[in-house]
């Protein structure tokens, strides 16, 4: 099996076993075993969604801290536009970008721009493809990692148009290079993220191709200092005249629907949080759905601006967004790239993704084929004798997932205190004999061959 990276963990010590985590899991990679949480790696996409509703504080993100900037002899920003509705309305990106500088940064990327530039690069996209519909957006690295695992067949559905944070990294570090006479990995490249998984798309990337991102850094830990830094920031321009500077149609990656809305896509929709996707995700396996050209999915409510290292009200930080991008539009002010660059660059392959995505493996029952065959039915009369109710006492999100993990011996029958004592005899019983049964044949498959 593959090894996973996973950027948050669980702290026993803290963890109460009280199973939030694992009900609100949407791969159900969680289990709660002698009263502690435990991950199973190849499920788990890191969404954040355990981290948010655990009441012990238990679930832990795992971001770069501000050490990891001395490794590096020249260190940029590139902060997601999640950051810039982390302040008050007042408040720009230029301001926002300059106290990042007196943080110690050698240099910020407007991730502002670099999202138009990939904007009107979906827009040709869309104008050019003729494969199978929807588009999946791709930014969210959960949605990603959520079809890997929980719904394959929708694989050839994602974006493949790279994504706005890895294509500034890559070419602001052949820009200082150049221009410092540096190596390129003598310049270190930061993403300021508002949610855990965007570490993993740097450490692991979904395609297994090595990011042009060194490391993360969560709005959360930035914040404070980021805040005191802005106070020493002197204005240069007006309020009036910072507005001309934003993209619009990059202002509009940091919320639910920004990139639909900014591009004026017609026939788009947009859909945030894991359980309305899990719905849309359905609807589209069951052959619906297919009339939408493009559907721009996050997994945390609202989009990035909901994300779980962020530090303002998630409707607050939509709404801060929502207003600059109405503010811009009534002003008519659109900073926006150059799109006969745009197309002379997309027609050279510049915004798109390298490497194949492809479904992620889940543990099988036995690495036998003939033994996983026997376990499979196992699996199945242990489950028909369970209660069906889901109730998650077990230690296990289901009444199904409970007997996969009985006949992977990673549970007990006992441990289902819904059935009856005598039930759960029965039960081990049966099971006891089914496998006196397959051993008998085995032992009697290998005596005729």
């Amino acid at each position: 099996m593959n090894q996973y990276f996973h950027s948050i963990r669980i702290d026993e010590e803290k963890c109460d076993g009280r199973m939030k985590c694992m009900r609100i899991c949407p791969t159900q990679a969680i289990r709660i075993r002698k009263g502690k949480a435990h991950i199973l790696d190849e499920r788990c996409i890191d969404c954040g969604e355990c981290i948010n509703v655990c009441p012990s504080g238990a679930i832990l993100p795992l971001t770069d801290p501000f050490g990891e900037l001395s490794k590096f002899r020249y260190t940029i920003a590139i902060p997601s536009p999640a950051l810039y509705a982390q302040f008050g309305n007042r408040i720009l990106p230029e301001e926002i970008n300059a106290g990042m500088k007196k943080l110690g940064f050698d240099d910020v990327v407007d991730m502002a721009f670099t999202c138009g530039k990939v904007s009107f690069a979906i827009q040709e996209y869309l104008r050019e493809y003729t494969g199978p519909k929807p588009i999946i957006s791709n930014s969210c690295p959960a949605v990603v990692r959520l079809i890997q695992v929980r719904y394959p067949s929708l694989i050839e559905h994602i974006s493949i148009i790279n994504v706005p944070r890895e294509i500034a990294a890559r070419e602001i570090k052949k820009k200082k290079s150049k221009r410092y006479g540096l190596d390129e990995k003598e310049i270190g490249t930061f993403y300021i993220t508002p949610c855990p998984v965007k570490m993993i798309s740097i450490k692991q990337p979904a395609e297994k191709k090595k990011s042009f991102l060194d490391g993360a850094i969560s709005i959360s830990d930035i914040y404070g200092p980021l805040l005191s830094a802005m106070e020493n920031v002197e204005k240069k321009t007006s309020y009036r005249e910072a507005l001309k500077s934003i993209c619009i149609l990059g202002l509009g990656w940091g919320m639910a629907g920004g990139v639909c809305r900014t591009l004026r896509l017609k026939n788009s929709l947009s859909v945030s949080g894991l359980n309305e996707i899990l719905k849309v995700f359905d609807d589209i396996e069951r052959g619906k759905l297919r009339h939408i050209d493009y559907i721009e999915a996050y997994s945390c409510l609202q989009g990035c601006v909901g994300g779980s290292l962020t530090v303002e009200n998630l409707y607050n930080s939509y709404n801060k967004i929502l207003k600059l991008i109405e503010t811009l539009e009534y002003q008519k002010i659109k900073a926006c790239p150059d799109i006969r660059e745009i197309r002379r660059l997309f027609a050279e392959n510049y915004f798109f993704k390298t490497g194949k995505l492809e479904p992620r493996p889940i543990k099988p029952l036995d690495t036998d084929l003939a033994a996983a065959i026997h376990k499979r039915k196992e699996m199945e009369m242990i489950y028909e004798h369970l209660p069906k109710i889901d109730c998650g006492a077990c230690g296990s999100p289901t009444c199904l997932t409970f007997a996969e993990d009985v006949v992977k011996g990673e549970a007990s029958i006992e441990n289902c205190i819904i059935l009856p004592k005598e039930k759960r005899k029965e039960l081990k019983n049966m099971i006891k004999n089914e496998s006196v049964t397959t051993n008998h044949e085995d032992n009697k498959t290998g005596k005729e061959s």
